[in-house]
């Protein structure tokens, strides 16, 4: 292995939300982040060799796309996806949270309903109330820890009011990889409904089985689908503020454009697109070795927790390096193991309800971090549980 994923790297004091904003989101500051969605792994040299190059210039003004960085996001998605897509088709926003909220008022009115699928990203949840939308829920369906969609249950929830689906895949925080099957089979529902697709599709790069982007299915779906991506996840550079939407549809496409023009969120950060054309020309060999190391953590995980006969359960994951785990064997009465987690264990995970209702008795682990830190974690938890 070239990479140094053991490295354990000093976070505290960075203005880094997951280390120093615990005592805003936990009450408390003495606890080992486990929690947000950001890797402990540091970026990989290619990536910060070349922020370090142009930062020497000493010149920090208003950046633009060249045909470079629409290039690196093709080749990307070809070599990675086999996905062929046009410089048409893309466009940059400063993230695809605002990118999906962003959607979400360019496709809707105010008063149409959103469908999404929980336990899901809690943000979405946030964007559609903020843009005075309808929250539909239409629940994922669990069979010891496996989650699979409920197409019966969405057919019911359709109105004429519903205007678009969003879509998490790969799905976070239960870590599935939709087949080709399941997604051509949920785009059905939607065309024969005139229902516009959000495909979030931020970890798709971080998958251990085959990943299909769902407007690779077929042309219909294509015209019928807004792909939002990042390579923020992948390369651990979310705070570098930099997302792109793609589309096939021209007609989608402007109408995107439209909105995140008045809401002033194309500006990306001037570093932004140097670490997303570095990263996606040259990171290749980094995310190969990664996807080995998170692997290895997932498995880790999974034999702690049983040579500890701890009764904590999860179900290995298809994608992210992100862990769903089940405390249901354990109690029932979960305000008691937050705070066990919070005063006793001195971890801080996610906790499931905040995905959604149905994510209640589930707390999410980041296992993206050297395997001594993440070991150190798990031995707080289990000595409490």
């Amino acid at each position: 292995m070239i990479y140094n994923f053991d490295e354990i790297i000093d976070r505290k004091n960075t203005s880094c939300s997951k280390y120093d904003a615990l005592d805003i989101y936990f009450g408390y500051e003495d606890l080992q982040p486990l929690w947000v969605a950001d890797m402990d792994f540091k970026t990989p040299d290619v990536v910060n060799n070349v922020i370090l190059e142009r930062a020497k210039k000493g010149l920090y003004g208003y950046p633009i796309a060249t045909q470079r960085t629409f290039d690196a996001v093709k080749n990307w998605m070809k070599k990675r996806h086999n996905w062929n897509i046009d410089t048409s088709w893309i466009t940059f926003v400063n993230g695809v949270v605002p990118a999906y909220s962003a959607a979400i008022e360019a496709f809707s009115e105010v008063g149409d309903e959103v469908i999404v699928q929980t336990p899901v990203y809690f943000p979405l949840f946030k964007h559609i109330k903020s843009n005075n939308r309808v929250l539909v829920t239409n629940p994922l369906k669990e069979n010891n820890g496996y989650y699979t969609m409920d197409l019966e249950d969405l057919k019911k929830k359709i109105t004429p009011k519903t205007k678009i689906f969003v879509l998490c895949s790969p799905h976070n925080p239960v870590g599935r990889v939709w087949s080709k099957e399941e997604l051509k089979e949920l785009a059905q529902i939607c065309l024969d409904n005139n229902i516009l697709i959000i495909s979030d599709e931020i970890h798709s790069d971080i998958v251990f089985k085959k990943f299909t982007p769902i407007a690779t299915i077929s042309d219909e779906i294509a015209m019928n689908t807004l792909t939002l991506n990042s390579p923020g996840k992948t390369f651990n550079t979310a705070g570098l503020k930099c997302g792109y939407a793609i589309s096939k549809n021209s007609e989608i496409m402007n109408t995107f454009k439209t909105i995140i023009e008045k809401r002033e969120v194309k500006s990306i950060n001037v570093f932004g697109f140097t670490a997303l054309e570095a990263a996606y020309e040259l990171g290749d060999s980094w995310l190969d070795e990664l996807l080995v190391y998170l692997k290895k953590n997932i498995n880790f995980t999974k034999d702690f927790l049983e040579k500890n006969n701890s009764k904590i359960e999860f179900l290995e994951p298809e994608a992210t390096y992100l862990l769903w785990l089940s405390f249901k064997k354990i109690t029932n009465d979960y305000n008691k193991v937050k705070q066990k987690l919070l005063e006793e264990s001195k971890v801080a995970l996610n906790e499931g309800s905040t995905f959604g209702r149905e994510g209640k008795g589930y707390f999410r682990l980041n296992c993206a971090l050297p395997q001594s830190e993440l070991e150190k974690g798990l031995s707080k938890i289990v000595t409490f549980f």
